[in-house]
């Protein structure tokens, strides 16, 4: 008889087991301290870098005329026909001036923040894509200054964002002590965009993950409108990103890893829910089994 009740003793394990965190999912967390000296570090130094690639004004126009030829020669759309769109309303271009100073790294930074937090693997996968991506556009950058289209005359562009603000760059390039105006090529700003989307739709199942490409289609957008990048800039990015993709790979077994801790995290959520609701008729029930086992006894 009293092997009747053992059944509703062992019924909360399996609740209580999905709970638990994944040990492989633990285990392929890095310690926080060491990622933020280290992504705070790479930081830095692409950001004196970038500085140690100014001063190269002649060379940077030389190479914004070729750049600019040699999409006329691939007969890629003009940068114009995306700012004409832009420009026929002064609200729009105000929106993409902000998109292009305020999204692109809080964007990545948020992006990796969730992925170390949630999905581990895919975090130390993710930082060692973008840090090779950006140690590759750093050597670019030394190697191949050139100036972006909104200061090239032959463009005709306007500069949107000393119009029609805000900017992040000086009106002179030659004593902006704040950023390399010349540093066009690759477009960092659609290459770790165009990284974030693959990074959460490799990392995540929903359906509508896809959804996340929207984030570098409107990068691009905005790079290219606002006259910060050319068309090239963009293809240039995603050259470097797709040979960073190739040679640094998930580790074997990663997807089936934190899928098990995404599918526990959705189990986990069901169970709580359950138990919740447990809490008024549940209980009922309980109280009323409680005869039957008394009675059985008898």
């Amino acid at each position: 008889m009293d092997s009747r009740t053992e059944p509703a003793e062992a019924e909360p394990e399996p609740a209580a087991a999905i709970r638990r965190p994944s040990p492989q999912s633990t285990a392929a967390r890095p310690p926080l301290v060491r990622e933020l000296l280290l992504v705070v570090g790479l930081f830095v130094v692409y950001k004196v870098g970038r500085q140690l690639a100014d001063g190269h004004t002649a060379e940077a126009f030389r190479n914004a005329n070729r750049v600019w030829d040699w999409e006329r020669t691939l007969h890629l759309p003009r940068e114009g026909s995306v700012q004409g769109a832009l420009l026929h309303s002064d609200t729009v271009v105000h929106l993409a001036n902000t998109y292009y100073a305020t999204v692109h790294f809080p964007a990545t930074v948020a992006f990796l923040v969730w992925m170390y937090l949630r999905r581990p693997v895919h975090y130390v996968w993710a930082r060692r894509v973008l840090a090779a991506v950006t140690a590759a556009a750093l050597a670019l950058h030394l190697t191949f200054p050139l100036a972006p289209p909104r200061l090239l005359a032959a463009a005709g562009l306007v500069d949107t964002g000393q119009v029609y603000g805000p900017t992040v760059y000086g009106a002179h390039p030659a004593t902006d002590e704040m950023a390399n105006q010349f540093a066009a090529m690759p477009s960092l700003h659609f290459g770790w965009a165009l990284m974030v989307a693959i990074g959460l739709i490799a990392a995540t199942r929903s359906r509508l993950r896809w959804l996340w490409l929207l984030h570098p289609l409107l990068t691009l957008l905005v790079i290219v409108g606002t006259a910060n990048h050319y068309w090239l800039d963009a293809i240039v990015a995603t050259a470097l990103l797709g040979i960073a993709l190739a040679v640094i790979r998930l580790p074997r077994g990663a997807e089936a890893t934190e899928a098990h801790g995404l599918v526990a995290d959705e189990a986990s959520d069901e169970a709580d829910g359950t138990a919740g609701n447990s809490g008024g008729a549940g209980g009922a029930g309980e109280k009323e089994s409680v005869p039957e086992l008394v009675g059985a006894r008898r």
